[in-house]
């Protein structure tokens, strides 16, 4: 990622962080509602899980400077996620939720500059998840 699309990510990030609870109900409706399928992985709580995806977002935004130190964050998430019957085509939909919940959360401020930017980190995250837990092929 070029240092101007992750200053997009981080600011964005940090305009949605104080509406985190609103912002963790738009995600998991909208993904919920594009993928009813995958809602009988989510067990728990989901106003926790919601808390666990907004504070997992954040430590993923911080660390976007030094992808070096977050790959084997990433990596390790990706494995346990596999325990919890996540399949490579379910990141898609993911991606789709949180483009979407970005975008009703910050309504103007999401430019499309800051979208592209979260597309790439998502991308890159995503890929080297998936990579990570089911192999390179799925990756592709």
């Amino acid at each position: 990622m070029e240092a101007r699309q992750i200053e997009l990510v981080q600011a964005s990030f940090a305009e949605v962080a104080p509406i985190a609870d609103t912002a963790a109900g738009i995600f998991y409706t909208r993904l919920f509602d594009i993928a009813p399928e995958v809602r009988p992985l989510f067990k728990s709580d989901l106003s926790e899980q919601g808390r666990k995806l907004m504070a997992t977002l954040g430590t993923v935004v911080r660390g976007l400077g030094n992808l070096e130190q977050l790959l084997p964050i990433a990596r390790g998430l990706a494995a346990r996620h596999v325990d919890y019957g996540v399949r490579p085509e379910h990141y898609q939909p993911v991606g789709e939720a949180l483009i979407y919940t970005l975008q009703t959360g910050l309504g103007e401020k999401f430019t499309e500059e800051t979208k592209q930017a979260w597309l790439a980190a998502y991308g890159a995250l995503s890929g080297a998840m998936i990579a990570e837990a089911y192999g390179r092929r799925a990756a592709e």
